[in-house]
């Protein structure tokens, strides 16, 4: 146990009193009380959370950037192309590219796709279309992850009628998110609106812990059960990204590219994703 006077393990150069100390106490006695709590390789120390930021503003402008640019027409390809040159121009790099073999830059996922689709020059978008654009960014070896929907011209109002609820539930779980509260509070929000309102949710994917590694604990399930899961410190750092679909809730993987995801009744499925900063006193988002 560390001595209150020296200074903290977080290295923030405070006294551990005046800084952490606190915070330990409190997770104590929730573990005491049979809760599951994070160690201190979740929490992240404040130098941590200034470069998981810096590589989060780089994040945020690479979907700035596909926002302005993307249109009916356009392959995949060239998606992946304003995500790949805008990272690398800024000094950063692509967190999907070559990570456990993924070939592209970016996710680009269509309509019935729930995630992981890569982007191809023979795929082009076309009126009616929804798609989920998704990205990492490593910058200085620290990671940041959101992701967006479009809708192109011409889609049905069923379809942004998805991409509206899908988004609403990303927001109902981003409100859930506050210190000492718990990562099952998440999913529990997240699938009472969506049930609510005759959408399913994804059960296969989730959120996920980020910032010194692509991801880390905690899973981030979007289905769950209130006051259950990991305790919520201040310093976490995870993503929220609820998929949600128009019909049934299972999906499969393809077996060929063995990453893009589909519905299996060939519903229509949305995605948005945000990363979160866990503080003192409730959230920040960082990327988005």
């Amino acid at each position: 146990m560390q001595n209150r006077n020296d200074k903290c393990w977080c290295g923030s150069e405070k006294k551990y009193k005046k800084c952490h100390m606190e915070i330990d106490e409190k997770i104590r006695e929730f573990e005491l009380k049979g809760h599951i709590v994070p160690d201190r390789g979740i929490i992240k120390t404040p130098r941590e959370i200034e470069m998981i930021k810096a590589s989060a503003i780089v994040n945020t402008g690479v979907l700035d950037h596909v926002s302005k640019n993307i249109k009916v027409g356009m392959s995949t390809e060239d998606i992946d192309k304003l995500v790949y040159d805008f990272t690398t121009e800024n000094g950063a790099i692509p967190a999907p590219l070559d990570y456990e073999g993924f070939p592209k830059s970016c996710c680009t996922s269509i309509n019935n796709e729930v995630c992981h689709g890569i982007p191809d020059k023979n795929i082009i978008l076309k009126e009616g279309d929804i798609i989920n654009v998704d990205v990492s960014t490593i910058k200085d070896g620290y990671f940041s992850d959101a992701s967006r929907m479009f809708v192109m011209e011409g889609a049905s109002d069923e379809a942004k009628k998805l991409v509206d609820i899908t988004k609403e539930c990303l927001e109902v779980g981003i409100e859930q998110v506050k210190p000492w509260g718990h990562i099952g509070d998440i999913g529990a929000a997240i699938q009472e609106y969506a049930e609510s309102r005759g959408y399913s949710v994804v059960t296969m994917f989730g959120g996920h812990g980020i910032g010194n590694e692509f991801h880390e604990e905690p899973f981030v399930s979007h289905v769950g059960v209130k006051d259950t899961g990991m305790l919520m410190v201040p310093g976490m750092i995870f993503t929220i990204e609820p998929m949600i679909n128009i019909g049934k809730p299972q999906v499969y993987v393809d077996k060929k590219n063995g990453w893009t995801s589909y519905t299996k009744d060939g519903s229509l499925s949305a995605q948005w994703e945000h990363q979160i900063l866990v503080t003192e006193d409730g959230y920040e988002i960082i990327s988005y």
